[in-house]
């Protein structure tokens, strides 16, 4: 079996490959950094570290690699004759990568009938939609048509944090034992292949998709955003702080009540999965910087995102959220002078208002949630976090 993976980062050596490699595939990585792509097709192969105690390192192969910039007949190729395709390169390059794909499928259903999903594995909701739609952009309807019987989109949800170390002569991944691959198996058009080790297939995917995003994510971000105004430098040292936990913990009961109010889902289930992230984000043998979990405030303070969706929510359901307005305000206050979004945001900040940031980023207009957030933002800005953080939390 052949799978094609577009991104040679971390989530796809660490997380994607790895599993593809561990279900029985030989796996070709798309890239664009020629040294890594070098180093693959040089060793044949990649390792990957499990970050707990007693560190494990596997060994991932046969693993090759192909440039998509130089090498766009080869990927064409590959793309006929794929088992399956997968891509983790971040939503905003989807668009990128769509011409090739589309080259690469309508070469495909010409001389290769057999049923073919390509899953956008990215830390977005609906990430392979979002490449369909890129993908009719580059074909005619007609053609789109024909290339739909026999390819699928099947949207998915990923979690695990996966890092990377220097290495003499191998690429390698390092990565939290705790994981989760689930994908929608109703939006797949190949069911022949065998279950993709560790993934969880299921009908209903919403529930998945938003609990990742809207607490795991979420709380990854709040307390980078926290840790920041402690300067603490990483989410590990962070935690460390009770007040810091507690306020985290804080904003994860929040968005637990979202779950419990919209899926069904009990009270008790989500308090272990709030247990088990935050053990996760405590793990010691992971030095997790702020700015790296921090970066690109904007597109976290987006309206359907991690910090202001969830909040919106709660807030017409009539429930609190005077822990994540916080957060949010909190995201206002997160300066990196290395961030591109960050400077934005500051920029806009001084330019504009602080109340007019908030309605410009975040799309909110109620308000009680604007003022809220806003006297979160002043509080925070005059470093009286320590008193406003057990406040919140008393």
């Amino acid at each position: 079996m052949r799978a094609l993976h577009f991104g040679a980062g971390n989530i796809g050596k660490g997380f994607i490959g790895y599993l593809l490699n561990k279900t029985g595939y030989e796996l070709c990585f798309v890239d664009v950094n020629q040294k890594a792509i070098d180093r693959f097709n040089q060793t044949n192969r990649y390792l990957v570290e499990t970050l707990e105690e007693g560190q494990t390192v596997e060994v991932v192969s046969p693993v090759s690699a192909l440039n998509s910039l130089t090498q766009e007949e080869e990927v064409i190729e590959r793309i006929a004759q794929a088992d399956i395709i997968t891509t983790s390169i971040g939503i905003d390059n989807l668009s990128r990568i769509a011409p090739i794909i589309s080259k690469g499928l309508l070469n495909r259903v010409k001389r290769n009938e057999n049923k073919l999903d390509i899953i956008a594995n990215e830390n977005a909701i609906n990430a392979s939609s979002t490449l369909q739609a890129e993908v009719e952009k580059q074909v005619s309807a007609e053609k789109m048509e024909t290339i739909l019987r026999f390819v699928g989109f099947p949207n998915s949800s990923i979690d695990r944090l996966a890092l990377s170390k220097e290495s003499g002569e191998d690429e390698i991944a390092l990565v939290e034992p705790i994981y989760e691959w689930v994908i929608n198996k109703k939006e797949m058009a190949n069911h022949e292949l065998p279950p993709i080790t560790g993934a969880t297939y299921v009908d209903d995917l919403k529930p998945f998709i938003e609990r990742k995003l809207y607490m795991v994510n979420m709380g990854h971000a709040t307390t980078a955003y926290i840790a920041f105004l402690f300067n603490e430098p990483t989410i590990q040292s962070a935690l460390e702080k009770p007040e810091i936990e507690q306020f985290v913990r804080g904003t994860l009961n929040e968005t637990a009540q979202y779950f419990i109010k919209k899926f069904n889902v009990q009270e008790d289930e989500l308090d272990d999965y709030i247990d088990k992230t935050l053990i996760r984000f405590k793990n010691k043998n992971i030095s997790d910087n702020i700015f790296r979990v921090g970066r690109s405030p904007v597109r976290k303070l987006g309206a359907n995102e991690r910090l202001v969706k969830p909040a919106r929510e709660l807030f017409e359901l009539g429930l609190p959220i005077k822990h994540l307005s916080a957060a949010i305000a909190a995201a206002f206050l997160f300066d990196n002078s290395d961030d591109d979004e960050s400077v934005t945001l500051q920029n806009y900040i001084r330019e504009h208002g602080i109340e007019n940031a908030i309605t410009h980023f975040t799309q909110i207009n109620d308000h009680t949630i604007l003022n809220s957030v806003k006297a979160n933002y002043y509080h925070l800005k005059t470093q009286n976090y320590s008193d406003l953080i057990a406040l919140i939390t008393r």
